[in-house]
């Protein structure tokens, strides 16, 4: 197993709290690092249906098998277990006894904010950043390999051809995990709705025309778009809000955890072909905002991520805010280094001024060469981990 970037906060957590939660997509590797971590800990998996049944038929008796505690996977599988988890707490809060992972982020957050609030720290583990992927004997060394690869562990530990690995992670997800999430009847229709989606990545999200290409009302465009948030295989990046006297769009924006299956849902086979797709710019946009999403999250760093588009065509794809600055990140799949890469910003950071904060701007870009001009760094994307956002 290579070394998270995650790991260390894990650690110091679990020095501090008596129970860690950790989210996140499946097969993130949240169950490989939890192993690893605590490797002392007996592990207990509810997806097991023998198991699952000890936990929701008898949960004393279940949690007494651990009294130094355990690593207890899919935990949100028995929600229940998490209110006598918290009598247990209650009577010894000795730190770092439960480990406790799940795959559905609203189910199982609505149960921990019930039961184990102040008692849980709790984490969201993505699939691999790229300075992650970087730690593989054998990972993708070109841009268009890289969006081609996405970031799921087990397509770079065991050397999966990535369109096979997608193929039966798409079956498994819609099969399983969205019939458990929610009751979709047409199977058929929401495969459609998760391939439109991801025609969509990077692009404001409009529920009617969405719900109008796939054939199904705008309610149930919202419901299933809550669906593929809720087991991070999409997330909406708000609109820039503050005091400005401008117009700014309201809709969010679209956009994926992971580019390697948004390819395997456009139909994407090969890395050569993202060279002259059509959706090679948005795709790479994605790229750039979950890699940013990636580093907050791994450094402990929580919202603060917007983007930002006028009425009058003014527009930057990331803003990230924080207390002592405004950090304005526009993403550019050319390979091409030129001053007109700042254009677009130029304006944004214009109307930024009066917020009284310094305003940094970078430009992630496809090429190779890192430059630092007068109005900002023009970064390329193998280094973008290395800037502090």
């Amino acid at each position: 197993m290579i070394n998270r970037n995650l790991a260390p906060r894990l650690i110091e957590a679990a020095r501090k709290f008596p129970s860690i939660t950790l989210t996140g997509p499946r097969q993130s590797g949240k169950t490989t690092l939890c192993r690893a971590l605590f490797a002392h800990h007996p592990y207990a998996s509810l997806e097991a249906p023998d198991i699952r049944a000890f936990a929701t038929e008898d949960p004393r008796g279940f949690l007494a098998q651990f009294p130094k505690g355990c690593v207890i996977d899919e935990v949100q599988r028995a929600p229940d277990l998490l209110s006598y988890l918290q009598g247990i707490i209650d009577e010894d809060p000795a730190p770092g006894r439960w480990i406790l992972t799940g795959s559905q982020n609203f189910s199982l957050l609505k149960s921990v904010s019930q039961s184990l609030a102040g008692r849980t720290a709790v984490y969201n583990l993505f699939p691999l950043a790229r300075n992650e992927i970087t730690r593989f004997d054998r990972h993708p060394p070109s841009l268009e390999e890289t969006l081609f690869a996405g970031g799921y562990p087990r397509i770079f530990d065991l050397d999966l051809d990535p369109s096979d690995w997608f193929r039966s992670y798409v079956t498994t997800y819609v099969e399983r995990d969205v019939r458990t999430v929610s009751n979709v009847a047409d199977i058929a229709t929401f495969q459609r709705f998760v391939q439109l989606c991801a025609g969509r990545t990077a692009q404001l999200l409009n529920y009617s025309s969405l719900a109008d290409d796939c054939g199904i009302s705008q309610p149930s465009a919202k419901s299933w778009i809550n669906i593929l948030e809720t087991s991070f295989i999409v997330f909406r990046l708000p609109t820039f809000h503050s005091n400005l006297r401008k117009r700014l769009v309201k809709m969010p924006k679209l956009h994926f955890y992971d580019t390697g299956l948004v390819c395997w849902l456009l139909g994407i086979r090969t890395p050569e072909q993202l060279n002259s797709h059509p959706l090679r710019g948005p795709i790479f946009e994605t790229w750039v905002v979950s890699e940013i999403t990636k580093h907050r999250s791994n450094s402990g760093k929580t919202g603060g991520l917007s983007f930002y588009r006028d009425r009058n065509g003014a527009e930057v794809d990331i803003i990230i805010e924080d207390p002592s600055r405004i950090t304005l990140v526009d993403a550019k799949s050319t390979a091409t280094v030129s001053s007109r890469l700042f254009s677009g910003v130029r304006r944004v950071r214009q109307h930024l001024t009066e917020l009284s904060r310094p305003c940094n701007i970078v430009i992630a870009y496809g090429g190779k060469q890192l430059q630092q001009r007068t109005d900002g760094d023009i970064v390329p994307w193998h280094k973008l981990h290395e800037i502090d956002f």
